[in-house]
Parts: C-alpha cells; structure tokens; sequence
C-alpha cells in the first residue's frame, strides 16, 4: 500500500499550532500540539467547519467505530530530510494499514507532499497521518501521575490492561509471516479510563514493525541487526538476543514476548524491570537484561499476587527460545484473570 500524494498542502504555522492542513481532500484545523519527538510532531485536529470536503473522511469512515464523534482526531507531522527517511514513513504507512484490530491505532488517512526546502527548512517532504485521539494519554503518562500520587492500578486493572495488549499482538503474530511490533513498552501504550470498567488499551506506533522471524549466520548480520535494535527498539524493554545476537540464531516474534514481560512489570511498577540499573554505580543496563536479573520494588498493599511476578518471569527467559509464545501467554491471562478479577 503505497502513500497518496496531496498537491493541498495548505498548512500554516502548523509547528506553532494553529491554522490548516488538508491531507488529500480533508481540510482539518489545528487545535494544538499534544507532543513531538525527533522530526515528528503530534497534533489535536478539528475537521473544518462549514467544510463539505470533510464529508469524504466520514464517507470513507462509515459505520466504523472510528469515526470521532465530535471531529477530533490526531494527525502527526513529519518532517522528512532525505530518501531514507521517506522510506521508513512509507513502509509505517504500509505496515500500519495491515492491521485492523480493536487493540491497535489504526491509520485513518494518510499524505505526504514534497515541500521546497528554504533557508530556515531542512526537510523536503512532509508526511500526514490520522488517527483516532485519546487524551488519556499513554501508560507511561499515567505512571507518572500515579507514581506522584502514590497509586497502583488494582490487580484486576493489570491483567485487564495486559490482556488487552495480548490481543493486539496477537493479530500481529498471527500474520504469515508474523510480524513483531519491535516498541512494546508503556510509551506506545495508549490508555483511556472507562467509568464502571477497565482502561481501554490500544498499542500504537508501527514505525519499528517488521516482519518477525530473521535468520541470522554470519557476525557481520548480527552486528546489523543489534545495530537496527539500538536504534529501533528501547533499550530497557529491549530483547536480550537484540544487545548480544550470536553469529547463528532464529529471531522470532518472541523478541516481543520479552518487551511484554517487561511492560506487565511496568503496569504494576510504573518502569522496566531493568532500569534500576541506570542509577546504580557501575551499573549495567546490557548486563542486567542478558542475565534477566529482576528486582521486585515495594508495591501497593496488599502487594500483588506471587502469581503475577511468576508471570512476569515466565516471559523473562533470557534464551528466546525457551520463551513462550502469544498464544501461551494468553492461556494463562485468562486463568489469572478468571481468578483475580472482582
């Protein structure tokens, strides 16, 4: 799937927040900036009113579930400086049209235009994507606001939120070929709260999304591919085959498995289990992952159950084959959660 090129790239002051930008017929005005990270920034977006135009987008979005209510959606902006870059925002675009799942943000409408670079710009071409908005934002926003006021999610919340996941990687895996996400982490977990249930939880970002399984069989293939982990995959939630991958090795969808383990940990802690190891003196974040070392902090009282650092651990294993797969992991969520759930 190929991106579609808009030549109404009308956009004003959209760094600063403010004016219009049109992604192929859809005019949508910009509220203001929710975040931004490297060459990319996210907006809020309104349709335009009095705009027919924006008809199209309710046209092409008709009876689903993601069309905003109100007119609000997310668009992010990125600025693209050479061919590299213009490649890895197309095959975003590609992989995150693949996936259409109830747990996984999905890519509602997308443009890039060329753009002349000028005095002040860099950039020569620019790339719009639509999303759905939740302005809860993700799980690590909400860790931090917990961690200030010294709250934790209830066990019943953990296993809902995790299970959640569970299922959008599963849609994921099941690709043939599979694909893995790479970025599972608390970040690219978007979290809305639910009066009377559960959080809703939609993982996001595919720009590091690839398909999964990888034979290595040369030191040269796994230096490139420890190398495309430092920059793709985040080092605390980051696979230990992905720091130190052997000359001869099957990489899997189970690279996944390990940022999984990592992010239940985090729904109950609030960070990775390795990132004490940042603030030790002599610390190791590569040593501390290889050797899946876990410390287990001081957690709400009463703690949670035993049977969820077991969990944790079971995904944990350091030899990615003797990890467990998707499937597995949702076997035992339910159990657990048939037991732990009011």
């Amino acid at each position: 799937m190929g991106c579609s090129f808009s030549g109404l790239n009308a956009l004003y002051d959209s760094v600063n927040g403010g004016g219009d930008v049109w992604i192929n017929e859809n005019r949508f005005r910009i509220v203001r900036q929710l975040g931004e990270g490297g060459f990319a920034y996210v907006y809020l977006v309104k349709e335009a009113p009095d705009d027919s135009a924006a008809a199209g987008l309710a046209k092409k979005l008709k009876g689903s579930s993601h069309l905003s209510d109100d007119g609000t959606y997310a668009m992010k902006k990125v600025l693209i400086q050479n061919n590299e870059q213009l490649e890895l925002v197309r095959e975003e675009i590609r992989v995150s049209s693949l996936f259409n799942h109830p747990n996984l943000l999905p890519l509602l409408e997308h443009a890039i235009i060329s753009v002349k670079p000028t005095h002040e710009t860099s950039w020569n071409h620019e790339a719009y994507l639509l999303f759905p908005v939740h302005l809860d934002g993700t799980l690590l926003d909400n860790a931090k606001i917990m961690k200030a006021k010294k709250e934790f999610y209830s066990t019943s919340d953990v296993l809902q939120i995790f299970r959640q996941l569970c299922a959008g990687l599963k849609h994921m895996h099941s690709f043939d070929p599979p694909y893995a996400h790479n970025d599972v982490k608390p970040g690219n977990v978007l979290i809305t709260h639910r009066k009377g249930q559960p959080p809703l939880a939609i993982l996001m970002d595919f720009g590091s999304a690839r398909p999964a399984r990888k034979q290595i069989s040369s030191r040269s293939e796994a230096l490139q591919l420890q190398e495309w982990a430092s920059e793709h995959c985040s080092a605390p939630f980051r696979a230990p085959e992905l720091w130190d991958c052997p000359s001869q090795a099957d990489i899997d969808e189970r690279t996944d498995i390990w940022s999984l383990g990592c992010t239940l940990y985090a729904i109950m802690y609030g960070v990775s289990p390795f990132e004490y190891a940042l603030g030790e003196s002599g610390g190791s974040l590569q040593l501390a992952i290889v050797n899946a070392q876990v410390k287990w902090p001081a957690g709400p009282k009463p703690p949670y159950p035993e049977a969820l650092h077991q969990f944790v651990s079971w995904m944990l294993q350091p030899t990615a084959s003797m990890r467990p797969r998707i499937d597995d992991i949702i076997i035992h969520v339910d159990k657990l959660v048939a037991k732990f759930s009011q």
